[in-house]
């Protein structure tokens, strides 16, 4: 019989050399890439990433609204005359006009004429008013230096003397109701804000305790063969990294979809009277990039907080297992 050789031998195949080479198993992941409860954390974050979002943009939309609101009163005071038996109206807007254009800090005055106040009136009055007829007050808006505002009540002390029925009205009132509106609904919307996201913890708890009840039999003998809780926590938190990023894109894309079909939503329908009474409150519904990059810096919170929160759960579940063994044990 012919003897094999080594090299022979090694260019055969290896069954006919003796050796039976048997397929390597896939080492199975301690979290289950895909099951029931994974698809339901996906869900619940996503709804949560889209609620944060959806509150996130109505809180910048409110806030840029109140300061356009609050620029446009600050940068503009209001004569208003009233009118009486005997007053020459057209004379008494005149002189108001021209006491206030002497003050410091003024920029221009405009009298609003009979026609523009008709188109004031016209939303409750309806139209073809008669102004001759009303006892409708007559304006003199003047414009002033935001940097280097007049003294408001020499102004007046001015005017009251020689117009008794003029009012000079500031809208410090206005804007200090503004301001205290818009600290109030940025308020509102960081505790809603900070409940999601509690909740979105308080989820993501239970999903990764449930993922290691699922699987606690395999992570105790891990670790008591000398698995390091880093090791076992960061299978749990790239699994959670990966269902949270999932969740809070789909919510942060659903967001953004909503505000871009309220954008155009409002440009299409913008002569309507209910566009205009939507505008008047929120603009025209776009948040501006810096809105866009606060919903993409959301998703990226949200999912962040989904690791670190599976991390932490891990490790402390770990720690209680170490705490309940005997020193000995």
């Amino acid at each position: 019989m012919t003897e094999l050789s080594a090299d022979h031998l090694h260019d055969q195949p290896a069954e006919m050399a003796g050796v039976v080479q048997r397929p390597q198993r896939r080492m199975a992941p301690i979290v289950p890439a895909q099951n029931i409860a994974g698809r339901a954390l996906v869900l619940v974050i996503a709804i949560m990433t889209f609620l944060s979002c959806l509150t996130f943009g109505a809180v910048t939309l409110v806030r840029d609204t109140a300061s356009v609101w609050e620029n446009q009163i600050s940068r503009e005071a209001t004569i208003q005359i009233k009118p009486v038996d005997g007053l020459d109206m057209e004379a008494a807007l005149a002189q108001a006009s021209q006491i206030a254009s002497e003050f410091p800090g003024v920029k221009g005055t405009k009298i609003i004429d009979r026609d523009a106040t008709a188109r004031l009136l016209e939303p409750w009055l309806g139209t073809g008013l008669n102004i001759d007829e009303l006892p409708v007050p007559r304006l003199v808006v003047v414009t002033i230096d935001e940097n280097s505002p007049p003294d408001f009540a020499a102004m007046r002390a001015a005017i009251t003397p020689k117009l008794p029925t003029a009012a000079l009205d500031d809208h410090r009132t206005w804007v200090d109701r503004l301001v205290t509106m818009a600290r109030t609904t940025v308020t509102i919307g960081i505790a809603v804000l900070v409940l999601m996201l509690s909740a979105t913890v308080l989820t993501v708890v239970f999903a990764t305790r449930g993922a290691m009840a699922g699987n606690g039999h395999i992570i105790e003998v891990l670790h008591f063969v000398g698995a390091e809780a880093r090791f076992i926590a960061r299978e749990f938190r790239w699994h959670f990294l990966v269902t949270g990023m999932k969740g809070a894109a789909a919510g942060g894309a659903a967001a953004i979809l909503v505000f871009i079909v309220f954008s155009w939503w409002s440009s299409r329908n913008m002569a309507t009277p209910q566009a205009d009474q939507a505008t008047a409150l929120f603009g025209n519904f776009a948040i501006g990039s810096a809105g866009y990059l606060g919903v993409g810096l959301m998703v990226l919170v949200i999912g962040a907080l989904t690791a670190a929160t599976s991390h932490a759960t891990v490790v402390t579940y770990l720690s209680d297992i170490d705490m309940r063994q005997p020193d000995g044990g």
